[in-house]
């Protein structure tokens, strides 16, 4: 073997192949949500970004004074939305929804997305995570 008089460097390439063969479980930290808090919008859907490595709905949300704010609301990725039933047309502009999120710990009109209700009544969620009811 080429590298058997190195050590140091077949015990370097044995521990990359090793992290390299593993997929990572979180690419990005959610620390940047309160995820012991949850906050009610409804609003009127934006856009729906149905994009890797996550979705992002933005939504119009009114303030207190009656002036429209955009939120940007995080969802999972396509695929995991995919097996809990979301599609491309799960949210489309012009639609009134109400959703349930964590807020960012900044105060920002930014949320990671808990679930939603739809138009049509339907509740929407993620993998793992329930809607009342």
């Amino acid at each position: 073997m080429a590298l058997r008089g190195f050590p140091g460097i077949r015990s370097a390439a044995l521990l990359l192949a090793l992290l390299t063969s593993f997929p990572i479980a979180a690419h990005h930290s959610f620390a940047i949500f309160d995820r012991d808090v949850q906050i009610t919008l409804t609003g009127t859907v934006k856009a729906f970004q149905w994009t890797n490595p996550h979705v992002f709905i933005q939504l119009m949300v009114k303030n207190a004074e009656g002036v429209d704010e955009e939120w940007s609301i995080e969802g999972a990725s396509p695929n995991m939305l995919f097996r809990s039933g979301w599609t491309n047309q799960s949210f489309k502009p012009g639609d009134k929804v109400t959703i349930v999120a964590n807020p960012l710990r900044d105060g920002k009109h930014g949320a990671n997305f808990v679930f939603a209700q739809l138009p049509d009544g339907k509740t929407l969620g993620q993998l793992n995570s329930r809607a009342p009811g």
